[in-house]
């Protein structure tokens, strides 16, 4: 599991780099957005799989703690950019920035009374988020120090009688 755990960051990185950077028209239409703001959105987004990834790895208790609430957080993001406007209202500058960026993108949720509709790239990357957050929270859970005699942890325990 923590091969997978740590390898799921790497996949999500992987496909949000190529549909960044390799036009694969309908799926993305790089033609729309200027490469510095993709630049930007690169540095913003593309150091959370890698810290992610190094937490899982790292194999600590608080580093496998920082990697499942980075993960977290780009799950809250993910929801927030995409799914709550679809489900909800989008505010002005999201309605604009679809229109702009994404209009042209092949869209397979129904599109009838929503503003932004998510459209697959993205979609995708909902699916790579969520799935590098379950596998980061399985490790840390599986790995999660057990207690031993009075509030120590086990092998403590078991050093102090030996």
């Amino acid at each position: 599991m923590k091969k997978l755990a740590v390898a799921a960051p790497f996949a999500w990185l992987a496909w949000l780099a190529l549909t960044d950077w390799v036009p694969m028209s309908p799926l993305n239409d790089l033609a729309a957005i200027p490469a510095g703001d993709r630049a930007i959105a690169a540095v913003a987004n593309y150091p959370f799989p890698l810290l992610i990834a190094a937490g899982i790895a790292l194999d600590r208790h608080w580093s496998r703690i920082a990697a499942v609430a980075l993960s977290a957080l780009c799950l809250i993001g993910h929801v927030a950019s995409w799914w709550v406007p679809y489900f909800g209202s989008a505010n002005p500058t999201q309605r604009a920035e679809f229109q702009e960026y994404y209009a042209q993108t092949l869209r397979f949720w129904p599109t009838g009374g929503h503003d932004v509709v998510i459209d697959l790239q993205h979609a995708v990357v909902g699916l790579l988020t969520l799935a590098m957050l379950t596998t980061t929270v399985l490790v840390t859970m599986r790995r999660w120090p057990r207690q031993g005699n009075h509030g120590r942890p086990a092998a403590a325990a078991v050093a102090r009688h030996s």
